[in-house]
């Protein structure tokens, strides 16, 4: 199967499913308690004139299926409604708020991918003192939520040190870089530490193949064997676990957002769905869910490019 092939197809497949999650996430308005009037009223309470106009705003009367194709329909045009909350169009919100998460997501990316793959890739080659250390602080890592870990760098490097902002985003690049600094170290904490083990296992199972041995009784020098043998072939698995991370990052946000009132969409989200601002909670959800997506088909691409040892269109491939 080409590549060209191969990409078509899961470009069909990620097409198919956010259709399918469009549609659960436009049907959960009618799944939850109550009309949706309600929800789009924010739980006010209303007379018999308010409410039919809200159902004549949003078409409430039309068949189901028949107001999921109208609201498919505006998205296509980039036209996700407008929100309850804020008086806006959802459109605008997004594009206001979207390049915080984006760059406190590549933020933090850069913090796990860095320092995951040093201390997985020093454990796994020095054993002894450094591995003992290494796993130390892996574990303490790993045993520290996103949340957590946001409380207790806002408090000592924002609050009582005074080294960062406690909160907001700035104006302009380095500001913004300055004030997502700590929400970053945050949300990379945790994923730091799972993607250092990965690293140390995979490379751990890479030293013990037999062309490793091969290759050290033939001479090869040590940092030859390394770069090529064994971290090419750990890869494989640190590029799978490296979709997760993305995926993890695009989820925890929400949380490091509202901790340090970081103005991006998971503090929107937060805030959307308290207020039961629906629309706004569905253009985010199926952003989220495209976003997910891609990362998954991104990742299946590279995967063949990275491990020849996988064939494109095989189960390891689009798994």
């Amino acid at each position: 199967m080409s590549f060209l092939r191969f990409a078509a197809r899961r470009l069909a497949e990620l097409a198919a499913t956010l259709a399918g999650a469009s549609f659960v996430i436009f049907g959960a308005l009618y799944l939850a308690p109550g009309s949706p009037a309600s929800f789009l009223l924010a739980g006010r309470s209303a007379s018999p004139e308010a409410l039919r106009a809200v159902n004549a705003q949003y078409h409430l009367d039309d068949p189901f299926l028949l107001q999921y194709l109208r609201w498919a329909g505006r998205i296509l045009h980039g036209d996700f409604g407008r929100s309850i909350t804020y008086r806006t169009d959802v459109s605008r919100l997004l594009a206001d708020r979207l390049p915080a998460t984006l760059l406190l997501v590549a933020m933090a990316l850069v913090l796990v991918v860095a320092l995951g793959l040093l201390l997985g890739r020093t454990g796994a080659v020095r054993g002894g003192a450094a591995d003992s250390a290494i796993l130390v602080t892996t574990t303490v890592a790993l045993g520290t939520p996103s949340f957590v870990a946001a409380v207790l760098l806002q408090g000592l490097f924002a609050v009582k040190l005074g080294w960062f902002p406690t909160g907001g985003t700035g104006e302009g690049l380095g500001p913004m870089l300055w004030h997502l600094t700590l929400p970053a170290v945050a949300l990379a904490l945790y994923l730091t530490g799972m993607l250092a083990r990965v690293t140390r296992a995979a490379m751990l199972e890479a030293l013990g193949q037999e062309h490793v041995t091969v290759a050290r009784s033939r001479g090869v020098g040590e940092r030859h064997v390394i770069r090529r043998h064994v971290l090419r072939n750990a890869l494989g698995t640190v590029l799978t676990t490296g979709g997760l991370i993305v995926s993890t990052l695009l989820v925890c946000t929400v949380l490091v957002e509202t901790a340090f009132g970081v103005g991006g969409i998971g503090q929107l989200l937060e805030l959307s769905t308290t207020t039961k601002d629906f629309p706004t909670v569905q253009a985010i959800s199926l952003l989220l869910v495209g976003l997910f997506m891609a990362v998954n088909l991104v990742v299946d691409l590279l995967h063949p490019l990275v491990d020849p040892r996988v064939t494109l269109g095989t189960r390891a491939a689009a798994g």
